[in-house]
C-alpha cells in the first residue's frame, strides 16, 4: 500500500510555523508531493522531514519566493528528473518527477492566470504543453501519477457557486474542456473516483469567510494512470489541515 499526498503549501516555511511536520507525522505517507515552495532548497528546514525518514527532492523557481515543487518520499527514489524540458516553465519550477519500482509520481504547479490576460496565455500554453509530455510518460512509464494543483475546477460540483464563476479563471469552458480531455485520454481522479458527494474542496479564499463557510473550489488532483487506477484502494481530502489556502488531497494504492 502506498499513500500518496498532493499539497500546495502556500510557502513551505509559513506551512511548516502552522505545523506541516505535525501533520504529515499523522497522515503517514509514503510519499508527498509539494506544490508552492516559494523558497529556494537552502531556506527550506529540511530537518523537520528527513527527521520523519523522508528522502527530500526540491525544484525550485528562478525566481525567489515564487512557486517551486518537491517530493517527500519514504523509499528512496530510482530516479529524480528535475523538470520538463520546457525552460519557461522550467524556470518557474513547476514539474518535478520521482521514479519507484511500482511507478512514478509528478509533482505539477499549473499556472494560475489570475494575473492577467497574460498569464492566462501562459496557462493555456502549459495545458497544451503539458497534456502531450504527461501522454508521452504515461506512453514510457506505464504506471504514473500526476498530483497537483491544476489551478482547474472540472465540474459544476467542484466549485461553490458555479454560475457566478463562469467566467473565472479557473472555471473557464475552455480550461474545463482541457480537464474533460485530460481524464478522457484515461487519467483517473482519484478522489471523484470514491467519492461522488458534494462540498469537496481544496482551495478557499482569504476573503470573505470562505474557508469558515466552505464556499471553496477543487483544483488539486491526485490522477492516476489507468494502468495503476485499478489500484486505488482509498481517496479523499483533509480538510482540516490548515497550513495554507489550500488542503491536502490523498490517495492510496495497493500496489
Amino acid at each position: 500500500m502506498k499513500k500518496i499526498i498532493s499539497y500546495n503549501v502556500n510557502g513551505i516555511r509559513s506551512a511548516s510555523d502552522k505545523g506541516l511536520a505535525e501533520y504529515l507525522k499523522e497522515a503517514k505517507a509514503d510519499v508527498v508531493c509539494f506544490q508552492e515552495l516559494k523558497a529556494m532548497p537552502e531556506q527550506i528546514n529540511e530537518a523537520l522531514f528527513t527527521d520523519m525518514g523522508y528522502h527530500c527532492a526540491w525544484y525550485s523557481a528562478v525566481k525567489k519566493g515564487y512557486s517551486g515543487v518537491g517530493i517527500l518520499s519514504k523509499e528512496k527514489p530510482l530516479h529524480i528528473e528535475y523538470g520538463c524540458g520546457n525552460e519557461a516553465f522550467d524556470n518557474e519550477g513547476r514539474v518535478i518527477r520521482a521514479d519507484f519500482s511500482w511507478g512514478s509520481v509528478l509533482s505539477v504547479y499549473f499556472p494560475s492566470g489570475t494575473s492577467g490576460d497574460d498569464r492566462q496565455g501562459v496557462k493555456y500554453e502549459f495545458l497544451d504543453f503539458f497534456y502531450n509530455y504527461a501522454a508521452d510518460l504515461e506512453k514510457k512509464l506505464g504506471k504514473v501519477v500526476v498530483c497537483g494543483d491544476y489551478n482547474i475546477c472540472h465540474r459544476p460540483i467542484d466549485i461553490h457557486d458555479p454560475v457566478s464563476n463562469k467566467n473565472s479563471t479557473g472555471f473557464l469552458p475552455e480550461e474545463r474542456a482541457w480537464m474533460d480531455k485530460w481524464f478522457e485520454f484515461g487519467w483517473v481522479d482519484s478522489v471523484r473516483l470514491l467519492n461522488p458527494q458534494p462540498h469537496l474542496y481544496t482551495w478557499w479564499s482569504f476573503r470573505a469567510n470562505a474557508r469558515a463557510n466552505n464556499k471553496g473550489w477543487r483544483i488539486d488532483y491526485v490522477s492516476v494512470s489507468s494502468a495503476l487506477s485499478p489500484h486505488i484502494s482509498a481517496s479523499g481530502i483533509d480538510a482540516d489541515a490548515k497550513h495554507s489556502d489550500h488542503c491536502p488531497t490523498w490517495a492510496v494504492l495497493s500496489v
